[in-house]
């Protein structure tokens, strides 16, 4: 009712604008020169390359590109790191998954400020900005600012920002479809809008409504994805398999071996590493064998694991305007989007002792129980029920504001007020976890009736089936039932919600004339109100499921703020100096949870020539701790990791001094293996903890992170080569004191490699070695720090017999960038690793001619240093995938080797025609020659990647993806 009313509101400022469309009548005005107002700053001008460097993208180049989202498109940024919350990232577990955010220069998506028409966008609890909510169909540009502008907005701006300026008014209508898919028929895309608007000087109104829907990629459905890490090594990733397997209970309520073996029997079956065949039954001992590990008593678990992730998305829009009196604008815009997505994995590998505090066995009495009298550690997985997360998100915006201009003492002026109000809440379903309550009471005393049928209880007191369903766990898949699935397994929930509300007051105008024009001021003031809950249902909080048991996140913080800028001209039209000016700007923040802070921004813009333009910043910036940084309740999570103590893949194999003396120190074992979720000794590649780890843990004492940006460039347009804009921009960004949510990987590679006691302190081991606690959360982690150079490159060729021609490019070079984890420890360079190319190129050329047109794109990222998958330094080992056996990477560590992967490219290609009756068609293909994906090690999640289901990358294109676009105008 609160929400509708709120929607109702928007409404009828927005439907308000029509008064007077009919009847107002256009007064003739003197053409005069426009100000805009340019991302980065608040004073209006009219010069549109500025002291910053701003990225630029029309409505037409993201018609072309073939891509329907704004996260796609902006994620193909040549600046655009590996995007946070990959739809390959499937077992993640946060609430943003589904959505698409912005990893620019791979600072972090939390660390871009997304701005639309210049206002902040909604966020979640953990402050990302979802860019998939954002309707394409209604966006005029989108202007990405490639340097700090906490000086300017505030907290966020460390990377940049991203400000999506929508289409200010709309004559008419317009219809847009899309169909695409890849090769093999999956991945189908699907976008339609419909837009409609009028309007005039005085009033216009324009409404949108887009639906957009991506299908899931399964891993099955190609070989290279079909396995953990890929053909090569099929069986290296496989699991806990869905048949039985049986210990005694050890003292530590572990598996104590049966019969001689160590880690028990399994079930005999026929069946594979698919979980197909059919068990034997599983209350004889007869019908078991002692568990060695072998392929077809393991489970593949990327056999039902999607790839890539679906979405659905929904987008209703409005945005009016109108005149209230001379020279005074109201304007208000309202959006509602709803998003639904899904991901799937494999079913659930459940143990005795998945639950520490709630260990559940097969009681002695147990009619399943194949050594009768004795009670039975067990272990499997239950793939007849995948598990399966069902999101739907809801993102309601809405702002109202004046604005007007005004004149005082012959300078212009303009001036802004409102109010802004966003909303983001959701609610989670899932499928495919097992309620341990009633898994303890189906596994309890049980017996065969007088009807043949199996009963929970005894034949002296037997409990009726209505209340309890026996289930024949050990038996595996060929052997449940719908009744007894049904009573064992659970539907977990949960609800989420952030709300972000703001007043600001804004002006802008020129104060004073000088010689070389006038001096022009911004200055303004902002209250903002942030608060939010993640609230998991209260039987996942009660750690009685297998589902990762969390706790509530809840909190709220408010922040005034204060900024001015000041833009002087000091030469013009002199030798050396056609023009230069510098540029001031400061912004106070007193945030009620941390206290306050101050951020600058210096800057110059000096043209030598008139065809040479240099420009430079230095900023300050920051970034508040969120919500989810400082109140975050943490939950359990199944990290894969690779023990840096394993003696045959480790650290420690690889004669790393700090680690045998790290691993010695915690007490491990010089002959020490990690064991997988089945019991069996980790591969190279890690494998996933068969304990729950606790992740997402808020930390109260964070303080912001502070950054400095720094930016040297220049922009050439020879007046000799008209249609010629070259520019190239030097940038260095440093954050120190950052907020990090660490991974498991990082914790072990901190404690046991890096050293850093602090790290060490969150991490337990049982009296065999194996991990069996390890926290992580957020801290203020040492430093950041990156430098680099972008080239832009555009040229409008003379128009030809033949048609139009032009090209343009965007080139990002990264010369650095580093990490340190902690004051005393040393600086690790990603640079060249997955996810941090060297070198990213766009390149495009466009071609018009009458009614038709064509673009040709290219997209090129310099090769990468994986991970060995066996770096040969073990006794006996070969080197296998490893072009550099003792090499030194960041990611793996010094001396541990790394295997050199190439450079890739691919090609885009998009030809259009427009028709007589206002038509246009699109017909495209992107990876249009069907370059193939490659099996990159680090990609996988088991090394902090973003592909939970195989070691391909899920951003890169892993098929030909052909699409047509029809467009109609009425």
């Amino acid at each position: 009712m609160h929400q509708r009313s709120k929607i109702s509101l928007a409404a009828v400022l927005a439907l308000g604008s029509l008064a007077g469309l009919v009847h107002a009548q256009e007064a003739a005005q003197p053409q005069q020169i426009e100000r805009v107002e340019i991302t980065g700053s608040r004073i209006r001008q009219i010069d549109i390359e500025t002291s910053q460097p701003v990225f630029k993208m029309t409505q037409e180049e993201i018609q072309k590109s073939g891509l329907v989202t704004v996260g796609d498109i902006l994620n193909s940024m040549s600046s655009a790191g590996s995007p946070a919350f990959s739809k390959g990232s499937v077992l993640t577990s946060n609430r943003e998954q589904g959505g698409q955010y912005i990893n620019l220069r791979n600072l972090g998506a939390q660390r871009l400020l997304v701005l639309v028409n210049g206002k902040r966008w909604s966020s979640t609890v953990a402050g990302y900005t979802d860019l998939s909510t954002v309707p394409s169909a209604m966006i005029d540009r989108i202007e990405v600012l490639k340097d700090g502008a906490s000086s300017t907005y505030g907290s966020d701006a460390i990377a940049g920002v991203v400000n999506i300026i929508l289409k200010k008014s709309l004559e008419g209508g317009t219809f847009s479809a899309y169909v695409g898919e890849n090769d093999k028929g999956d991945g189908r895309t699907e976008d339609y809008s419909l837009s409609y608007g009028a309007g005039n000087d005085k009033a216009s109104l324009m409404f949108g409504f887009s639906y957009s829907k991506q299908e899931p990629v399964w891993a099955k459905d190609r070989e290279i994805t079909s396995y953990s890490f890929g053909p090569g090594h099929k069986n290296s990733g496989y699991g806990a398999a869905p048949w039985g397997r049986i210990c005694t209970v050890a003292s530590t309520g572990g598996c104590g071996g049966l019969l001689g073996s160590t880690n028990g029997y399994m079930l005999n079956h026929t069946g594979g590493p698919l979980g197909d065949g059919v068990g034997q039954p599983s209350n004889l001992i007869g019908s078991y064998h002692p568990y060695a590990g072998v392929d077809n008593d393991t489970f593949n678990s990327s056999s039902q694991m999607m790839f890539q992730s679906p979405t659905e998305l929904k987008t209703l829009f409005t945005k009016g305007s109108i005149e209230v009196a001379p020279d005074v604008r109201l304007n208000s815009t309202a959006m509602y989007a709803k998003r639904d997505s899904e991901r799937q994995i494999a079913g659930y590998p459940v143990t005795s002792t998945t639950q520490l505090k709630y260990p559940v066995y097969i009681d002695a009495n147990s009619y399943y129980n194949p050594v009768p009298g004795s009670q039975l550690y067990f272990a499997r997985r239950t793939i007849e029920v995948p598990r399966v997360t069902a999101n739907a998100n809801r993102t309601l915006h809405l702002d109202a504001n004046l604005e007007g201009d005004v004149t005082i003492a012959g300078m212009p002026w303009t001036w802004s007020t409102g109010v802004n109000y966003s909303n983001v809440s959701g609610t989670t379903l899932s499928t495919g976890n097992l309620n341990l309550l009633n898994l303890k009471k189906a596994l309890g005393p049980s017996f065969m009736n007088a009807q043949g049928v199996v009963q929970c209880g005894t034949a002296a007191v037997p409990i009726p089936l209505s209340e309890c369903v026996p289930f024949d766990m050990m038996g595996g898949p060929s052997a449940s039932t719908p009744q007894a699935l049904a009573y064992v397994m659970s539907t977990g929930q949960g609800t989420y919600g952030s709300t972000v509300k703001s007043f600001t007051a804004d002006a802008s105008g020129e104060i004073f004339k000088l010689p070389a024009g006038n001096v022009g001021v911004a200055f303004g003031v902002e209250r903002r109100e942030v608060n939010g809950f993640d609230r998991p249902g209260q039987f996942e909080q009660s750690g009685y499921s297998t589902d990762l048991a969390a706790n509530t996140t809840q909190g709220q913080y408010n922040v005034k703020e204060a900024y001015a800028e000041l833009n002087i001209p000091i030469l013009k039209g002199m030798p050396l100096a056609e023009a230069l000016s510098l540029n001031f700007a400061s912004r106070y923040s007193d945030y009620s949870s941390f206290g306050d802070t101050t951020n600058s921004k210096a800057s110059f813009v000096w043209k030598p020539i008139k065809d040479l333009l240099t420009r430079g910043t230095y900023a300050q910036g920051f970034r508040a701790p969120t919500l989810g940084d400082t109140f975050g309740g943490g939950s359990q999570s199944y990290d894969s990791y690779l023990d840096p103590c394993d003696s045959s893949f480790g650290a420690v194999a690889g004669n790393n001094a700090t680690a045998k003396a790290q691993c010695a120190a915690a007490g491990v074992s010089t002959t020490f293996r990690q064991k997988n979720q089945a019991g069996n000794n980790v591969p190279s590649g890690g494998a996933q903890t068969p304990y729950p780890f606790n992740s997402g843990v808020g930390n109260g004492t964070l303080t912001p992170e502070e950054a400095t940006t720094r930016t040297l460039g220049l922009v050439y347009s020879p007046s000799y080569l008209s249609g010629l804009t070259a520019s190239l921009d030097w940038y260095e960004v440093k954050v120190t004191n950052r907020i990090a949510a660490v991974s498991a990987a990082y914790v072990l590679n901190q404690c046991y490699v890096q050293g850093v006691q602090s790290f060490c302190n969150s991490i337990k081991r049982d009296s065999t070695g194996q991990i069996t606690y390890l926290e992580r959360g957020n801290q203020n982690l040492g430093e950041l720090k990156t430098s680099g150079f972008d080239l832009g490159l555009n040229y409008r060729f003379p128009a030809t017999r033949f048609g139009q021609f032009s090209f343009r490019s965007e080139t990002s070079y990264v010369d650095s960038f580093k990490i340190k984890s902690s004051p005393t420890a040393a600086w690790a360079n990603y640079t060249g690793e997955w996810a941090y190319n060297r070198i990213k190129s766009n390149m495009a050329v466009d071609w018009r001619l009458g009614a038709w047109s064509a673009t040709w794109s290219a997209r090129y990222l310099s090769g990468i240093r994986d991970r060995c998958w066996n770096n040969g330094q073990a006794a006996g080992a070969t080197p296998v995938e490893c072009s550099n056996p003792t090499g030194s990477t960041a990611t793996v560590g010094t001396g541990l080797g790394y295997n050199q992967l190439g450079s890739i490219m691919y090609h885009d290609v998009s030809v259009g025609f427009k028709t007589p009756w206002k038509g246009q068609i699109l017909v495209g293909a992107n990876n249009v020659f069907d370059k193939q994906p490659r099996v990159t090690y680090l990609a996988s999640s088991t090394y902090g990647g973003t592909s939970s289901a195989a070691s391909v990358d899920p951003d890169m294109p892993i098929d030909r993806f052909m699409w047509v676009r029809y467009n109609q105008a009425f």
